[in-house]
């Protein structure tokens, strides 16, 4: 099984994945993993990446999740997953769990003002919310509760 934990920048998709990861005993991914380094050198300079800087990077994930589940391997994915193109190739070669972090613009920016040390600035938000395109088939959790209390919720709505 692979849970896909998407959201905007800064909405905690790495923290909660990697905790949810724990709780079950899974191998957790991060999807900047997959970014070729032309992508996160864009990103650093303050630029967003276009479909085409996404293609190699949904295409590498894309393989993944397959070898995952062709391997058997539980994972959570960490993945803004933006769009529902983006989300449905990479649920196209086995289906996927998918959970939405849902935060407010003004929470979301806050977190990421006081992040340090990641290539994904602050001032890119803007684009990333005017390219988010909310899933209608995924587990919605609203972001404004503790990190403990949405792994919890998670586990209780998807009954891991």
């Amino acid at each position: 099984m692979v849970i896909l934990v998407m959201g905007v920048s800064g909405s905690g998709k790495t923290t909660i994945g990697t905790l949810l990861a724990a709780s079950l005993h899974w191998q957790f991914q991060d999807a900047d993993s997959f970014h070729p380094a032309a992508n996160i050198e864009k990103m650093r300079r303050g630029l967003p990446l276009s479909d085409a800087d996404r293609l190699p990077w949904l295409l590498a994930m894309q393989q993944a999740i397959a070898d995952w589940q062709q391997a058997g391997i539980h994972i959570v994915l960490a993945c803004s997953a933006l769009k529902a193109e983006y989300r449905q190739r990479l649920s196209q070669s086995s289906p996927i769990k998918q959970v939405y972090l849902k935060g407010s613009f003004a929470l979301i920016q806050q977190r990421l003002q006081q992040r340090q040390g990641h290539y994904m600035k602050a001032d890119l938000l803007q684009s990333q919310f005017d390219s988010l395109e909310e899933p209608i088939n995924a587990l919605s959790i609203d972001i404004d509760q503790s990190p403990e209390a949405i792994v919890a919720e998670i586990r209780r709505s998807l009954n891991l």
